[in-house]
């Protein structure tokens, strides 16, 4: 049984029957080092929800994952050429309207699956609560594989264009990656010891902290590590989306 909506027809969602729980995938539009593709942070996602949502249909969930938002905020990334952006405001907007179609179709379930460090939904969740019927849950999905990177990955650091991204992006979609047009993803320090500690936040211009957009080092990826983090990360994700689907809602739901 398929659970990607773009790809089902009307017959099929007919038959598919009554949906619990909706995936919203997000991703974004950027450059990735000189190796990856811009919507690395969009494919890669769609494939995840696509991977969760039918592990959590074959364990007994009632999962439809929906499309791919292929657009997230980026401002900070404008001076490499044709980054695309959405501001948070344009975020909020599609998600109310998302939310009230899953309303009409009295679905009041949905998990939002990010793809892309810069999309901060907490503020818009937040913002949305108290104005809706539907629940909405967040995933970032790269966090479900953290310890699975610490294990498989020779260099962990970085965040961007690095070894586990391009790890997994020669899993799931090898012709896209170029990795021997790479460069080593180093990147600038800020001035601020504080800045280095984390104690003091600011927008970091990216064209300023890196070269070409990427942040740790590719060189040693492989599709292998690739494969552990996804699997891992997606069973991980499916068990969640199975235990949402079954669990009925009530006056003290999610607690």
């Amino acid at each position: 049984m398929k659970s990607k909506l773009i790809e089902m027809t009307l017959k099929e969602v007919r038959e598919f029957g009554k949906v619990e729980v909706c995936v919203l995938p997000w991703g974004s539009c950027e450059p990735h080092n000189l190796h990856l593709p811009y919507g690395t942070d969009s494919l890669t996602i769609e494939k995840i929800a696509e991977i969760s949502c039918k592990k959590a249909n074959e364990k007994g969930g009632k999962v439809i994952s929906l499309p791919t938002i292929p657009v997230g905020v980026n401002s900070n990334a404008f001076d490499f050429p044709m980054t695309l952006h959405f501001s948070p405001t344009t975020q909020l907007s599609i998600l109310k309207d998302i939310i009230y179609a899953l309303s009409y179709y009295k679905i009041f379930k949905l998990v939002i699956l990010n793809g892309h460090g810069g999309n901060e939904f907490k503020a818009l969740l937040r913002e949305l609560y108290g104005k809706t019927d539907v629940f909405i849950f967040l995933i970032d999905w790269w966090k479900l594989g953290e310890d699975v990177v610490e294990e498989v990955c020779d260099d962990k650091t970085g965040e961007h264009g690095n070894e586990s991204e391009t790890s997994w992006m020669m899993y799931l979609y090898p012709e896209l990656v170029h990795i021997e047009w790479a460069d080593d993803g180093s990147v600038n320090e800020p001035r601020f010891e504080e800045m280095k500690k984390g104690w003091v936040w600011t927008t970091r211009p990216w064209h300023l902290l890196t070269r070409n957009s990427g942040y740790g080092n590719p060189k040693k990826a492989n599709q292998e590590k690739g494969r552990k983090i996804v699997e891992v990360a997606t069973d991980r994700i499916s068990d969640f989306l199975v235990k949402l689907s079954k669990e009925k809602i009530d006056e003290k739901f999610p607690y």
